[in-house]
């Protein structure tokens, strides 16, 4: 019945042939006719449903199956290694070694002939951070600045060689957590430095950007003699390196630079 009822409606839709109309155009016209039909439907609802039950004919297959077994989470367990461990890095391999411990034994060391200074700040070499801030000309800002810039702590020693030359080093230690405190500081030291007329510059040698300055201009106070001064101002590591020499003559570039680099090899 559904076939003849598929031939009545594609007899409906071919044009009866006229006159005018060759067997050539019928034949042309006939198959683009033909794919509206039925028959291309009912292929293609066959191929879905086709599809549909190969995937469902696919999930009983693996309800049926027994569940596959996971790997296991836990690992084996490794054995400890017997024996002793590596021996520490020395001094000379691992730097923290060395300004880890005392920092005060890597001041230099005062030349013979050399008296101890009647005043270096802080308490039996140590400076702290409110002895430091001390030394600045605002220290309450400086306590602040110090603060900020992770000061961990400081050693101090210094001499006198006759009635007027004296001398006073300084190695002052950050923790360096966010901040690079130690190069940071002695730029600044740097910085000022510079801005006092009369000054001489000289690189310190083995220090990257460590100078020694030397102040051809004393300072001149009444009822006092000319001061003179030089310094040089150096890091390594988380440790700024502070030397300052005075004396009522002219300061050699010699002392300020002998100085600088002794001091620095103990670092």
């Amino acid at each position: 019945m559904e076939v003849e009822e598929m031939d009545e409606e594609i007899r409906e839709e071919i044009p009866e042939q006229s006159p005018e109309q060759s067997q050539e155009e019928i034949q042309e016209e006939t198959p683009r006719v033909r794919r509206r039909g039925r028959t291309a439907l009912l292929i293609t609802t066959a191929a879905v449903l086709g599809l549909v039950g190969g995937t469902c004919a696919g999930y009983l297959i693996q309800a049926d199956r027994e569940p596959t077994k996971l790997p296991s989470l836990s690992q084996p367990v490794v054995a400890q290694a017997k024996g002793a461990g590596p021996e520490p890095l020395s001094a000379a391999q691992d730097r923290r070694v060395k300004t880890e411990g005392d920092l005060r034994k890597l001041l230099v060391k005062r030349p013979k002939g050399a008296r101890d200074a009647e005043y270096v700040p802080g308490h039996e070499g140590w400076m702290g951070i409110a002895d430091y801030a001390e030394e600045y000309t605002k220290p309450a800002g400086a306590f602040g600045d110090l603060v900020s810039a992770e000061f961990r702590r400081a050693a101090a020693t210094g001499w006198t060689v006759g009635s007027t030359y004296s001398v006073e080093v300084r190695l002052i230690q950050y923790r360096q957590e966010e901040k690079l405190g130690a190069s940071d500081a002695a730029e600044g030291a740097r910085y000022w430095a510079n801005t006092k007329s009369g000054t001489h510059v000289w690189a310190v040698p083995g220090t990257g950007d460590g100078m020694a300055y030397v102040h051809t201009r004393p300072d001149t106070k009444p009822g006092y003699l000319p001061m003179y001064a030089a310094e040089a101002h150096a890091w390594r590591g988380d440790i700024a390196m502070e030397i300052w020499i005075y004396d009522t003559k002219p300061i050699s570039k010699a002392k300020i630079m002998d100085l600088a680099e002794r001091q620095m090899e103990r670092l």
